[in-house]
């Protein structure tokens, strides 16, 4: 790690010199606009839309609009003058308890390692720090700005961590914060359940960028020429339910049957998901059940189509001896005539 910072932490009478590093890095993957025909890099101009001309860095000032088209410049000087505190001093203004600080306060987070003949001093504000189980809250000069922070200590380290001012941080305006919504207390008891049921430990190593992380497999794939393969399909989150309660009863039941949990209550009452499997059972034995009935009829049903099958010769036989009987009665009355 490479020293952004050097000064001194102020501790009272006490002054502790320290180097400052940046605690945090972004792991995203980076890329260039680059011309898609060749892939050459695209270049921007810093140029004045006054006079036309490219403006080097070291002509390049700070200017605030002030509306209207007017512009107010202002020069190295004018910072320079401004009444910030020692751009080489983290003041300690007080020890406050640490669930006092609002998270979303919280910016970036430094690490503070002691320099020279400061290691002393340092470990001991930090046993000391560690023992209150408080925070300091301090004040620091970083890139021409004031900046409100805390110290606090992280495996061993003091750890700097630069805080927004109370003034940035946005106040939700939103129409529902107005509308009298009642939750009932079932559903109260229910979601509760759920959060319960889906309560851990927070292990930050057992979450991973699974963006990125397809992402890096589809550059390496174009370096090395080979086919990329797809991801797995996310599955869709679900619509929005109309039944809140039994969709928190669903949510329950998935929750413990993931942790391996039997159902709550036993023989209780059904919850979406397990009347549906008990539908699905009970649709399967009805079904089996009817399979043996329908053979029965059926074999019951093929002596009576056989005997009908039998019955038919019969008839045609005895169809058959009446013209026979008809032709010898006519013989014999010729035989008598004559």
């Amino acid at each position: 790690m490479r020293a952004i910072w050097k000064g001194a932490v102020s501790f009272g009478l006490v002054s502790i010199g320290v180097k400052l590093y940046s605690a945090t890095e972004e792991k995203d993957i980076r890329f260039h606009q680059v011309h898609r025909e060749d892939g050459g890099r695209i270049r921007y101009k810093r140029t004045c839309q006054v006079c036309g001309e490219e403006v080097t860095y070291d002509d390049i000032a700070k200017g605030y609009d002030i509306g209207g088209g007017e512009m107010v410049i202002l020069t190295d000087e004018d910072f320079a003058e401004l009444p910030l505190s020692s751009s080489r001093a983290i003041d300690v203004l007080e020890f406050v308890p640490a669930e006092q600080v609002d998270p979303i306060l919280y910016n970036k987070a430094y690490f503070l390692e002691p320099e020279g003949t400061a290691t002393k001093p340092y470990v001991l504000l930090r046993d000391a720090l560690a023992d209150s189980e408080r925070v300091a809250i301090v004040k620091v000069a970083l890139r021409q700005r004031e900046q409100l922070a805390t110290l606090r200590v992280r495996e061993g380290v003091l750890l700097l961590n630069t805080m927004l001012w109370p003034d940035e941080i946005r106040k939700p305006d939103f129409g529902f914060l107005d509308e009298d919504l009642k939750v009932r207390p079932p559903e109260l008891a229910m979601a509760s359940s759920l959060i319960d049921s889906m309560a851990g430990e927070f292990e930050p190593d057992a979450f991973t960028d699974d963006y990125r992380a397809a992402l890096q497999e589809v550059i390496d794939a174009k370096v090395e020429g080979r086919e990329v393969v797809q991801p797995e399909e996310v599955e869709e989150a679900p619509a929005a339910a109309v039944d809140l309660m039994a969709a928190l009863k669903a949510s329950v039941e998935r929750a413990r049957s993931a942790r391996g949990e039997a159902p709550a209550g036993g023989g209780g009452e059904p919850t979406p998901i397990s009347a549906a499997r008990s539908a699905q059972k009970k649709a399967a034995e009805t079904k089996a059940a009817k399979a043996p009935a329908r053979k029965t009829a059926e074999k019951k049903a093929a002596p009576k189509k056989a005997a009908a099958k039998k019955a038919a010769p019969k008839k045609a036989a005895e169809g058959e001896k009446k013209p026979a009987a008809k032709k010898a009665a006519a013989k014999k009355t010729a035989r008598k005539t004559a």
